[in-house]
């Protein structure tokens, strides 16, 4: 008679992964986000004229100011933070360390990167007069622009990371 060896790690409880998924289903929403905007919102707004592009990118850039996105926006590293500590105990996994990894990213390269980058060219942006736009408005669409790209790569690439974590913790390797 064969008995079929049994896993050294066993499947996590629910509740512990319960903060991995928000992260990663938090970490989804913005690439989508950020990712929706580059491929679509960005190349609509290069076919518009200079004083239509300042009044709908100011009109995006003050309306994304909201409670839902802000908790959009700061979630995932929290989440991260989170699903890390309450798994200290696997902080050896490789599934544990690319989490915190992922959460690191997220916070140096799309908040802290935001915060540096974006929001200083939005801001820009929203001083415009649109009938009176100075003779860089076009290379201040292109760096911003250029800036959500990054963003939109980079949190693509902390989404996937973090579902493989969750995919490999959840079948037991760790990986």
């Amino acid at each position: 008679m064969t008995t079929i060896p049994r896993p050294h790690n066993p499947p996590p409880a629910l509740l512990v992964l319960i903060p991995h998924a928000l992260a990663v289903l938090w970490l989804g929403l913005m690439a989508g986000f950020f990712g929706t905007y580059s491929a679509n919102v960005n190349l609509a707004m290069l076919q518009m004229d200079g004083a239509t592009y300042a009044t709908v990118q100011s009109a995006f850039n003050r309306n994304v100011r909201h409670a839902l996105f802000f908790a959009l926006f700061f979630g995932p590293p929290l989440w991260c933070a989170l699903a890390v500590a309450t798994a200290w105990r696997e902080h050896r996994a490789l599934w544990w360390r690319l989490l915190a990894v992922v959460g690191v990213a997220y916070l140096l390269g799309i908040v802290f990167f935001t915060q540096q980058v974006n929001l200083p060219l939005s801001y820009t942006t929203e001083a415009w007069n649109p009938q009176a736009l100075p003779a860089d408005w076009a290379k201040v669409r292109d760096q911003w622009n250029a800036a959500n790209l990054w963003r939109a790569l980079l949190s693509l690439g902390c989404f996937a990371t973090a579902l493989g974590t969750l995919v490999g913790r959840l079948a037991g390797r760790g990986t």
